[in-house]
């Protein structure tokens, strides 16, 4: 079952942010574990007022537990959601600011993370919560979803084209290029 999130899944979705971002998320623990960061995803997944927030991610849950997560929000809204992220890592690593590329823009419903536990991987899960994310970003009346796919993923790509993406440019994000990908959501 899909549904939203709440502040007490925290324990079960913080790692799974971690697993999509990996490379950025050791930059953001300033670790080269990146299991480091899971303290950081679970503080700010409670809040109410950033990218990572529980209001702003799906949960796909079942009666073994939460299986996966999507995290997603409206591409115009980047900068706000994000500042109070920047603001923490610029005072974590002790510079001025902690500057990061922007990952999705205006007119755009941006699929943040999406997420599925390793020993449940293959079985639909992200599917379902990418087709869930898409259905809810239509429903708040947008008209294109919008993701990031690391070119070493070429299963995820795959994915991501068989469900409507299509190669929009290219981004780069924390030093890393990433495949920016579409869908048009018909309304």
């Amino acid at each position: 079952m899909i549904r939203p999130a709440i502040p007490e899944d925290a324990p079960f979705v913080a790692p799974l942010l971690v697993q999509a971002m990996k490379e950025l998320a050791r930059k953001f623990a300033g670790s080269e574990n990146a299991s480091d960061a899971i303290p950081i995803f679970e503080h700010f997944f409670k809040l109410s007022d950033n990218q990572y927030s529980f209001l702003n991610t799906l949960i796909y849950e079942d009666e073994k537990g939460i299986a996966g997560s999507i995290t997603m929000y409206d591409g115009a809204l980047l900068e706000k959601l994000r500042a109070p992220f920047l603001e923490f890592l610029s005072e974590k690593h002790g510079i001025e600011q902690f500057n990061i590329e922007p990952e999705t823009e205006a007119g755009e419903f941006y699929l943040d993370t999406v997420s599925v536990n390793p020993d449940r991987q293959g079985k639909g899960i992200g599917q379902k919560l990418l087709m869930a994310a898409c259905e809810h970003a239509r429903m708040l009346g947008h008209k294109w979803a919008g993701l990031l796919v690391n070119p070493e993923n070429p299963s995820a790509r795959k994915l991501y084209e068989r469900l409507g993406f299509q190669e929009y440019g290219i981004r780069t994000l924390g030093g890393s290029k990433y495949f920016h990908m579409r869908k048009a959501l018909e309304n």
